[in-house]
């Protein structure tokens, strides 16, 4: 004597797959969604930490510059009699001054 299923133990056991297999795809998704969500937080972070880099650096040029603009030319001799005098020299402190 053999066994045949059931129309009721067929309908149970494929139900049963059916919402264990849409249990497991929404968890399965949660997992993939939370280190989808972690990667893009850390891209997110590096780019911003290459901006403030960026703008350091950036900050630092200016300061540079404005230091530079801002050193007169000490080696300039603008005394036209005196033998060093060097009229280049004197004009670019002039034009810093």
């Amino acid at each position: 004597m053999s066994m045949a299923p059931t129309p009721l133990v067929n309908k149970v056991v494929r139900y049963s797959a059916l919402i264990g297999g849409i249990g497991y795809g929404i968890l399965h998704r949660r997992s993939l969604q939370k280190d989808w969500d972690a990667k893009a937080l850390q891209k997110e972070q590096k780019r911003k930490d290459e901006l403030v880099q960026k703008a350091k650096e950036e900050y630092a040029k200016i300061k540079n510059a404005a230091q530079q603009k801002l050193t007169p030319v000490v080696d300039a001799v603008t005394n036209p009699d005196d033998p060093n005098f060097d009229l280049e020299k004197a004009f670019e402190r002039w034009e810093k001054e």
